[in-house]
């Protein structure tokens, strides 16, 4: 009785420090994610103001900047790809 006392003075760890790396990693690819899918919303916005503005130069550039960055967000795995050609696709039709 006395001896399953005497283990109760020593300092715990964490039970799974794995769990805390991965913790750690979430947390890191979470704020990579938002802020490609920030840039991807923002590059959108600026597409549909010079659609409005009825530039053709500038629709144009922003289309084909939405275009790259849905693209590298297929490929980091940040979006799927389903969700990157319909957003492709609605734009283009809105720029018509």
């Amino acid at each position: 009785m006395a001896e399953a006392g005497k283990g109760d003075n020593k300092k715990k760890r964490p039970k799974r420090p794995t769990a805390l790396k991965r913790k750690i990693q979430d947390d890191k690819k979470y704020l990579r994610n938002r802020i490609f899918k920030s840039r991807v919303k923002t590059a959108i916005r600026s597409f549909q103001e010079s659609v409005t503005e009825k530039n053709e130069d500038k629709i144009k550039a922003c289309l084909a900047a939405v275009y790259s960055l849905m693209d590298k967000g297929v490929k980091r795995g940040i979006y799927k790809k389903n969700k990157a050609s319909r957003t492709k696709s609605r734009l283009t039709a809105t720029s018509k």
